[in-house]
């Protein structure tokens, strides 16, 4: 069994499913002690009880700011410390921009680029005073690429993209590396509106990933030494045309 990862504390939100889910099982069987941060209380409790003793579930609303403001002190009183932050919760937005919703808008961007802020914001005094940690924003191709069929969530991308960037060098000095993970269309419970014919159609092209694939190149970054940063590392499936 790898160990790569022994003795690391990671914290990883939107844990309780998806991307957030295969992270946290990849960084335990890496050694590490993992926070698994999610609003979905129950959901979180029974997953941390399937993973074991190394799993440690989190409950907080990214969204409401004093939820996450509670977020690192908890932290801190259930793990002791913190290595890894891995800011994982999003969630999509799609479709034409006359027939949008404004309201589902905000709330998507809420916590695409404000839960995001604060939640590194709330874990940056703990990592400079250790002056070593790394943080992870999972990001997506459409930071990169701006896909004509979900404006709003292309936007939201961007914005993430140009806060990790920025922020990357802001704390280098400290020992802190900064990256984001940027996949492409990854089956989780994001693609839940997209129509099944194509979801279908998207499978049989091999224009889909497994959440597998991205803690694959998650566990990647967090395992370079401390003199290499992975600043970007898009993931895209073989059959994926944009």
């Amino acid at each position: 069994m790898s160990q790569e990862l022994s003795g690391k504390v990671a914290a990883i939100t939107g844990a309780a499913s998806g991307i957030g889910l295969e992270c946290a099982r990849t960084f335990l069987t890496a050694g590490a002690r993992v926070v698994l941060i999610d609003y979905a209380e129950d959901r979180l409790k029974e997953i941390c009880a399937e993973l074991g003793a190394n799993a440690i579930p989190v409950v907080v609303n990214l969204t409401d700011p004093k939820s996450v403001s509670g977020m690192m002190p908890e932290i801190l009183q259930k793990a002791g410390k913190l290595d890894i932050f891995h800011a994982n919760a999003g969630s999509y937005v799609g479709g034409e921009v006359i027939n949008g919703d404004p309201d589902a808008w905000d709330r998507m961007l809420n916590l695409n680029i404000n839960a995001v802020f604060r939640g590194i914001h709330s874990v940056l005094p703990h990592m400079v005073e250790r002056k070593s940690g790394d943080i992870i924003v999972t990001s997506s191709v459409a930071g990169f690429t701006p896909v004509v069929w979900e404006p709003i969530y292309t936007a939201s991308k961007h914005a993430i993209q140009a806060f990790v960037h920025t922020l990357r060098r802001q704390v280098s000095k400290h020992g802190i590396r900064v990256g984001e993970v940027a996949p492409g269309p990854v089956v989780t419970a994001l693609l839940k509106d997209w129509p099944k014919a194509k979801l279908d159609d998207a499978l049989a092209a091999g224009s889909l990933m497994e959440p597998t694939e991205v803690a694959a190149a998650v566990l990647f970054m967090l395992t370079r030494p401390r003199n290499v940063v992975i600043r970007d590392i898009v993931i895209l499936p073989q059959g994926l045309d944009l």
